[in-house]
């Protein structure tokens, strides 16, 4: 018989992040864990991560639902039937219980060159938003780390600036030495979204994520004919129902899309966007959305089995003063995953 409970835990950022929505100084996650009666002292944990402003989920209802997943945890298939897309958060995070459960509560998802330690997975190098100057600081941070793909986050500054923090990179390194990405989480209006899309483009950037706010499909579909920088979508993709995803994709003709398990509802749901993705003829990569090293890990294994050769985002774990220790690490601009490092869940287990 399935036991199961959850907890809160509230993750703090090592400094504000600023993003187009806000500046944020913390983030909640809460964590499921999941027992056979019969042998209780094997856990399986899975973490359901919030993003205020962004996750589709529920947030008044949010413990309520978990409390009654959980009393009622034998009958999990049935509410993942019939209440996961209100809250897909609690998805994965129940997704990630389960497999964590079958695999001996050990965080670890099957034996692979990146579970042994030998293999990294190549991540881009975030920049938060800020003034010019902090913004140069992060990108040289990132460098020095050996990051070779740089994503940086735009339209909470003006956009002068935020040319400027471009062309100072691209002077010093040019795009056969570093990567840029963009993402601008719906920041530009419709109206300007081209025009500065072609001045952006001067500059040799590899994509940009979200240039509109989502929802306005045929003039991203529009903007995604004619503008000289390929766009991936990331919002776009939230809470769209299994049945409407293909017609999305055909619609929108993206260059790329951005899977985040946590805002899409889990593994099962992404692999199934990556697959329409691919019939398409449109790119794709994995990113990580401010989870803790459980969900991040969860995400980099599933991540690292893709195969897929791209650069993804999995570099968010090192944000937080507070986070679960464990066997990942960032090295040279990839994730490793270090077996003879252990898991540290005592401050999340009690």
């Amino acid at each position: 018989m399935l036991k199961a409970r959850f907890k809160k835990h509230t993750l703090i950022f090592k400094r504000p992040s600023g993003t187009s929505r806000g500046v944020l100084s913390t983030k909640d996650s809460w964590f499921i864990f999941l027992s056979n009666e019969n042998e209780p002292t094997i856990i399986g944990i899975g973490e359901c991560s919030l993003i205020p402003g962004l996750s589709p989920d529920i947030l008044q209802l949010f413990e309520i639902e978990l409390n009654t997943l959980c009393q009622n945890i034998e009958n999990y298939a049935l509410w993942i039937e019939t209440r996961s897309m209100l809250f897909p958060a609690i998805r994965f995070g129940l997704e990630t219980a389960i497999n964590d459960l079958a695999e001996g509560g050990k965080h670890f998802f099957g034996n692979t060159d990146f579970t042994n330690g030998t293999a990294g997975i190549p991540t881009n190098g975030l920049v938060w938003m800020g003034n010019p100057e902090f913004m140069k600081l992060q990108i040289r941070e990132k460098l020095k780390k050996g990051f070779t793909c740089i994503k940086i986050k735009v339209g909470a500054i003006s956009f002068a600036d935020e040319i400027d923090v471009i062309q100072t990179i691209r002077k010093e390194y040019s795009h056969q030495h570093i990567e840029l990405r963009l993402d601008a989480n719906g920041a530009f209006s419709p109206e300007e979204a081209l025009e500065k899309l072609k001045r952006l483009s001067e500059f040799g950037i590899q994509s940009i994520e979200q240039p509109i706010k989502p929802k306005q499909f045929e003039l991203m579909s529009q903007l995604c004919l004619q503008s000289p920088i390929p766009i991936a979508l990331d919002e776009e993709l939230i809470a769209i129902d299994e049945s409407n995803q293909a017609d999305l994709l055909r619609q929108i003709k993206p260059a790329y899309i951005i899977l985040k398990p946590s805002l899409l509802g889990g593994i099962k749901n992404s692999n199934n966007w990556a697959n329409i993705a691919e019939s398409l003829g449109i790119g794709w990569w994995v990113t990580s959305a401010l989870e803790s090293n459980i969900g991040l890990n969860a995400i980099a294994q599933w991540t690292f089995k893709t195969q897929n050769p791209l650069t993804h985002g999995l570099g968010t774990g090192e944000l937080f003063t507070n986070n679960i220790g464990s066997p990942l690490e960032l090295s040279n601009g990839k994730l490793f995953y270090y077996p003879e490092k252990k898991w540290k869940t005592d401050k999340i287990a009690r």
